[in-house]
């Protein structure tokens, strides 16, 4: 399972409402914040949040509403918080820019901090035994544009009903034959894992996608997501502008999310030309699950299911 806390859902400049791109991503022990508009360090604040064991920072490219919050982030870690080291994933454009933003928040020489930039192309990012996070080219303007995967691994379910007409007693067997061992009997049989574990199930699979000018090159990697999170900067009424400027509308993401047949859709990086209620009717037409979250909304991710949590 995956909880995602909104906290900047606005497009290029903040609004009364709703602060600049960024998000926490939780999984088990591990944080990742995607993004770090200005402002992003008080959002967590205000979420409860805080800055707890969050090390790790995934930039979808680098365009400067996401990625002036770190300049404060940054200040504050290093003189104030016990975070020892920063990982900053991205594009080489968005670390250069983010680089250059370092050597004048960090000028001074007295902070005691270790910012590790790591370059991101298409394919593996980060994994654990737990969970696996590749990048993927999205199109919008500028180069080291990506999306990122969330990936829990696949795993078989253990068929009690089987093991019981089997006789496998409960206890250390069942576990062997999860561990996939064989296991032998006290009247001799051997009975085979694949005799008690049903067909592979996939994980939770979670997709993170920053600003985008199409969508027709992700549809694959969206495909039977259990969640999408993705721009609708516009509505189609003001389509031309989309193409212009390399956002979506409302209405192609939600045709991305039909097409790629996802669980639930979650709309962000609105224009403040927009209420929340016109993007969420346009998308809805098309994809019913659809979810315009606001700042600080958490929602959990699991298999099949989407509910909202309260922090």
């Amino acid at each position: 399972m995956f909880d995602i806390v909104f906290l900047g859902t606005s497009a290029s400049a903040p609004s009364v409402d709703r602060g600049l791109s960024s998000a926490l991503v939780l999984h088990r022990d591990q944080r990742f914040m995607i993004d770090c508009g200005e402002g992003t360090q008080r959002q967590l604040l205000r979420s409860g949040m805080g800055f707890r064991k969050l090390d790790k920072v995934l930039l979808t490219h680098g365009h400067l509403d996401h990625i002036l919050g770190l300049g404060g982030l940054v200040s504050t870690f290093s003189r104030w918080e016990s975070i020892d080291t920063l990982s900053i994933y991205g594009g080489h454009w968005a670390l250069q820019r983010v680089s250059d933003l370092m050597n004048v928040v960090l000028r001074g020489g007295d902070a005691e901090m270790d910012i590790k930039y790591v370059p991101v192309s298409p394919g593996p990012v980060w994994s654990d035994d737990y969970l696996s996070i590749s990048a993927f080219p999205v199109s919008h303007r500028g180069p080291g544009c990506f999306g990122y995967l969330f990936q829990e691994p696949g795993h078989r379910p253990f068929m009690v009903e089987k093991a019981e007409a089997l006789g496998v007693p409960r206890g250390p067997e069942r576990k062997q034959l999860v561990n996939g061992e064989p296991i032998t009997l006290a009247d001799g049989r051997v009975i085979k894992p694949s005799e008690v574990m049903g067909v592979e199930e996939q994980g939770v699979k979670y997709v993170h996608v920053g600003d985008a000018g199409k969508v027709d090159d992700l549809v694959s990697v969206c495909y039977q997501a259990d969640a999408l999170v993705i721009e609708a900067t516009y509505t189609s009424l003001e389509a031309e502008m989309a193409t212009k400027f390399g956002h979506l509308t409302a209405l192609q993401a939600a045709q991305l999310a039909a097409d790629a047949q996802v669980g639930t859709l979650f709309l962000v990086h609105l224009s403040r030309r927009y209420s929340e209620r016109e993007i969420y009717r346009e998308a809805h037409a098309v994809f019913p699950n659809t979810i315009v979250p606001r700042d600080l909304d958490c929602y959990r991710i699991g298999k099949g299911f989407t509910e909202r949590v309260e922090m």
